[in-house]
């Protein structure tokens, strides 16, 4: 199973509400914080609507 690996490197301050809500979704909440998520679809496309302020890392598990 594929996992990710999602870090915030760049600040959501001066961004929209819309922006700041993704991040809250995906569980991050400040700069240099990392959360671990399934690898889904539904994930994905909310990293691809932050993908500015984020990095993203795949983990594979065994």
């Amino acid at each position: 199973m594929i996992r990710l690996k999602v870090v915030q490197v760049r600040s959501a301050l001066d961004r929209g509400a819309r922006q700041r809500g993704t991040l809250r979704a995906l569980g991050i909440r400040r700069i240099g914080h990392s959360v671990v998520h399934e690898d889904k679809p539904e994930i994905r496309g909310m990293i691809k609507a932050v993908e500015h302020l984020v990095t993203v890392e795949e983990i594979e598990e065994i």
